[in-house]
């Protein structure tokens, strides 16, 4: 990508995702080998007024090898200055944007149960710095700019995979807009407007149905909120988590969760595909799960604590986003998530309840919010889903046909 683009990127990033204040210090935590995109972001973010930008690094092929060689207990030890190093972020206000633009299958040979061990380990320690973005105590955003490795998985066949992967990534950005800005301004009223819409129902339960089998009913949690793209942070400033974005979502009953769902893309878990897979529930609680590839993984994600056996989200995307539109499997979840229907392992964002980021775990869990060290998207949308949603009175509203908004 070239330096303008990188620094258009970057400007709609801190603008919309983080909404980076005048004086306010970010944080960026960026693939070694996207240190263009590095630099562009420390420019932008002191041309908006940052006080200080701080670079994380990271690089796949060395996690791998720590991965597979490392002594088991220092997999499962985090040095006290990373987890002070994140609490830092929170304490002193700062905004943060990641770049997620990993190999889909960069950890396919380490063992299984090495992963589960510094994944779990790290969600552990690293507990207080996730609850704090959960509840916005801090503004976020995941973003992602295309690696080589990464590229040859969406592009096999493309004789220029890094190319055709930027160009996608730009056009899901908005990037190839006139002007990205009111693009995104006007997304964001759509998206805004159909979660206002969702907000006037209160519905008891959403039903969703397939021909690959899903028969789903999904109870909402008391009080539930229906978010969109656009949040508030604690200190009282909007920003947006994902960039792009096309969801709009809430949280599940952690109780009410009854039926079998199955995937409708494969999901990219801890450098592992898992695909083709399904789960049943009962009474909320995952019961019985398969997978035809990653079925180990799968496993590992589910038996992490009790919160991975229940759901923590569902999100509604019409199957003409402009993600979903291109056709493209980017074996990413930033994207695939945004190009399909999803729900959630794992534990639920406080803020999808009236009132949610001010109470307690227990108050949470009384009206039916999951709470996990892990939250992980799995896409469910197919073209011709249908999702009813069920109000308290027995009523019945059409949400979706054919995989697509009915209003």
């Amino acid at each position: 990508m070239d330096e303008k683009s990188l620094y258009e990127y970057a400007r709609l990033t801190l603008k919309y995702g983080v909404n980076l204040q005048n004086g306010q210090g970010v944080e960026l935590a960026c693939p070694v080998e996207l240190d263009d995109a590095a630099v562009a972001f420390t420019k932008a973010a002191y041309d908006m007024g940052a006080s200080v930008v701080r670079l994380r690094w990271e690089d796949d092929r060395i996690s791998r090898l720590n991965l597979i060689h490392a002594d088991i207990n220092e997999l499962s030890t985090v040095p006290k200055w990373i987890v002070d190093s994140k609490n830092e972020l929170v304490k002193k206000n700062f905004c943060y944007v990641a770049i997620a633009a990993e190999d889909p299958a960069a950890f396919s040979d380490v063992p299984d149960e090495r992963i589960s061990v510094f994944s779990r380990s790290r969600r552990k320690a690293l507990k207080r710095f996730s609850e704090s973005v959960m509840v916005n105590d801090i503004r976020w955003c995941v973003i992602s700019l295309p690696t080589e490795k990464w590229a040859k998985t969406v592009f096999p066949n493309s004789a220029t995979p890094l190319s055709d992967l930027e160009n996608a990534i730009l056009k899901t950005m908005r990037l190839d807009r006139a002007d990205p800005d009111k693009a995104w301004e006007s997304h964001i009223a759509a998206l805004t407007f159909r979660a206002a819409e969702l907000n006037k129902h209160d519905f008891d339960r959403l039903i969703f149905k397939n021909a690959k089998g899903t028969n789903l009913s999904v109870g909402l949690a008391d009080g539930h909120v229906w978010l969109s793209a656009k949040e508030r942070a604690k200190d009282g400033v909007c920003f947006m988590a994902n960039m792009p974005t096309e969801e709009v979502f809430t949280a599940p009953h952690r109780a009410r969760v009854d039926g079998i769902v199955y995937s409708a893309l494969p999901l990219s878990y801890n450098g592992q595909i898992i695909n083709e897979f399904s789960l049943r529930f009962k009474k909320g609680k995952i019961i019985d799960f398969a997978a035809k590839e990653g079925y180990e993984a799968l496993k590992s994600l589910i038996e992490t604590d009790d919160g991975t056996r229940r759901l923590g989200e569902v999100a509604l995307i019409g199957k003409n986003s402009p993600i979903a539109q291109s056709g493209i499997l980017f074996y990413n979840t930033l994207f695939d998530e945004n190009a399909s229907c999803h729900i959630a392992i794992g534990k639920a964002y406080p803020t999808t309840v009236s009132g949610g980021e001010r109470q307690t775990k227990a108050q949470l869990k009384a009206r039916g919010v999951n709470d996990s060290i892990e939250h992980v998207d799995f896409m469910i949308g197919t073209e011709d889903l249908s999702v009813t949603g069920v109000k308290k009175d027995g009523s019945k509203i059409v949400l979706f046909e054919d995989g697509e908004w009915s209003f």
